[in-house]
C-alpha cells in the first residue's frame, strides 16, 4: 500500500500566514509544511486541503484516480473547491466501515476528542492509522498484539504524544511499525530539533510529496532507536525535567522514581513536586526511592529518575560525607562503592531508563568545605553515569544540547 503524503502541516500549514514567531520565520523553503493531507495507492484521499491537485502533480502523482475522499478534521474545515472528477467529501461515522471497490476497507475509529481517525486495510493485507490533529483513539482494548498491529501510523506525536503511547500500550504500535508525525505545528523548531524531539519517541517526520510503502518500513529503513539509556543535565530551572519527561510522554506506563521525597513541613518542596505531578501523564507510577540499584535491575516499563542530585545528598548522609573524620574514616571509598554500582546498574539495565541531573561544576566556587566536596562528588557521579549512557544531553535556557548520541 502506497501512502503518499501531500501535506504533512497542521490545518494552517507551516509557516503560519503573518506569523511572527521564530519556528515560523525558520520554516520557509525546504520546511514549509501545507496542511496534512493524505493519498493511498492513487484512490482514496484522506482530507482534502486547498492546493491537494498541485501537491499531488509536484509528486508525481494524479487525483484522477481518487474514488473516496475522507475528513478527519472536527468540522468540515473552510471551504475548498473540490477539483474536477473528484467524488464529494464524506465521513465514516464511528465504529462504521466503508469497503472501497478497488479493495480497500476503511473503518472510522472514535477519538477522544472532536474528528474521526480512519483506520484503512489495503487490498495486500498492509494496515494503516490516520489521526486528525489534537486527536487519540478511545476505548482501545489491550492484547490485540500482531494482529491488531499497524504497519504505517500517521498522527499528532508533538501535540499528542500520549496517543502513541496509547497505540503502544495495546500493541497496535510495535517495533516494526512506521510512525510519522503529521499535522507538525510551530512548536518545534524544524530541522535537526525536530527530527531529535521526533527520534526520542521513535518517530520520524518526512517531506511533503513523500510516499511511504506501509508495510516495508521495518526491513528497508531502520525505525528510529530509542536510546535505553539517557541522561539529561542542566542547571537550575534550565528545562531540564521537562526534557526527561518529554522522552517518555509517548510510552505507556513509566514510572517515575523522586529521589527528593515529600520533606514534610516544607511547602515550597511541596509545590514544587505538584508541579511536577501535574506535568506527568496520569498513566505514569510515582516511587519515591533512593535505592536505585534494584530498581535497575527489574525488568518493566520505562523508568524516568529525577533526579540523580538528589540521590547523592541521600547517599552522602549515610556515608557521613559531611564529617571530615568520618569522611577520611571510609566514608569517601563507602561512597565511592555506592557511586560504582549505580553506574553498574545503569550499565546492565533492560529497561528504557532516562535519568536527570543538575550541572554544578559551571557555577561560583562554594564558599564551604562541604558545599566543595558536593560539587566534586556530583561532577564524578555524573561522569560515571555518563559513560553509561548511549546518549547525554545538556539543557540551557530550555535547549536541548546532545553531547553524546
Amino acid at each position: 500500500m502506497d501512502v503518499t503524503l501531500l501535506g504533512t502541516g497542521a490545518p494552517a500549514g507551516l509557516p503560519r500566514p503573518d506569523c511572527p514567531c521564530a519556528v515560523c520565520a525558520a520554516s520557509p523553503g525546504e520546511h514549509a509544511r501545507a496542511a496534512a493531507s493524505v493519498l493511498v495507492d492513487g484512490v482514496l484521499l484522506l482530507d482534502l486541503t486547498p492546493g491537494a491537485a498541485f501537491a499531488a502533480a509536484r509528486a508525481g502523482r494524479s487525483l484522477g484516480g481518487v474514488r473516496q475522499v475522507l475528513l478527519s478534521h472536527p468540522h468540515d474545515g473552510p471551504a475548498v473547491e473540490v477539483p474536477a472528477g473528484l467524488p464529494q467529501p464524506g465521513r465514516v461515522p464511528d465504529g462504521r466501515e466503508l469497503a472501497v471497490l478497488t479493495g480497500h476497507r476503511v473503518r472510522a475509529v472514535a477519538l477522544d476528542a472532536g474528528g474521526t481517525g480512519y483506520a484503512v486495510n489495503g487490498p495486500d493485507g498492509q494496515r494503516l492509522l490516520y489521526l486528525p490533529p489534537g486527536g487519540s483513539p478511545a476505548g482501545l482494548e489491550e492484547g490485540s498484539g500482531a494482529a491488531g498491529r499497524y504497519d504505517l501510523v500517521l498522527l499528532d506525536v508533538v501535540g499528542r504524544p500520549d496517543a502513541l503511547a496509547r497505540l503502544r500500550a495495546v500493541g497496535a504500535v510495535g517495533p516494526g511499525t512506521d510512525v510519522v508525525a503529521v499535522h507538525l505545528d510551530h512548536d518545534v523548531p524544524p530541522g535537526a530539533e525536530l527530527r531529535r524531539r521526533l527520534a526520542a519517541a521513535g518517530a520520524r517526520a518526512v517531506a511533503d510529496g513523500t510516499t511511504l510503502t506501509a508495510g516495508a518500513h521495518g526491513s528497508a529503513t531502520a525505525v528510529p532507536d530509542v536510546p535505553r539509556r539517557t541522561l539529561v543535565l542542566g542547571g537550575a530551572r534550565s528545562g531540564k525535567s521537562v526534557e526527561a519527561e518529554r522522552r517518555l510522554e509517548s510510552f505507556p506506563g513509566v514510572v517515575y522514581v523522586a529521589t527528593g521525597g515529600s520533606r514534610g513541613g516544607d511547602t515550597e518542596w511541596t509545590a514544587r513536586v505538584a508541579a511536577h505531578r501535574e506535568r506527568r501523564p496520569g498513566s505514569w507510577r510515582t516511587r519515591e526511592t533512593c535505592d536505585l540499584v534494584p530498581l535497575l535491575a527489574e525488568d518493566g516499563p520505562p523508568v524516568l529518575i529525577d533526579c540523580l542530585s538528589l540521590w547523592l545528598t541521600d547517599a552522602m548522609d549515610a556515608v557521613g560525607a559531611w564529617d571530615d573524620a568520618l569522611w577520611a574514616d571510609g566514608g569517601e571509598r563507602e561512597l565511592r562503592e555506592r557511586v560504582a554500582a549505580l553506574a553498574a546498574a545503569v550499565r546492565s539495565a533492560r529497561r528504557t531508563v532516562v535519568l536527570v541531573s543538575n550541572e554544578v561544576g559551571s557555577g561560583i566556587v562554594p564558599a564551604t568545605a562541604s558545599g566543595r566536596r558536593y560539587r566534586d562528588e556530583l561532577g564524578r557521579l555524573n561522569a560515571a553515569v555518563a559513560s553509561e549512557c548511549e546518549q547525554v544531553v545538556l539543557v540551557v535556557a530550555g535547549q536541548a544540547l546532545v553531547l553524546r548520541g
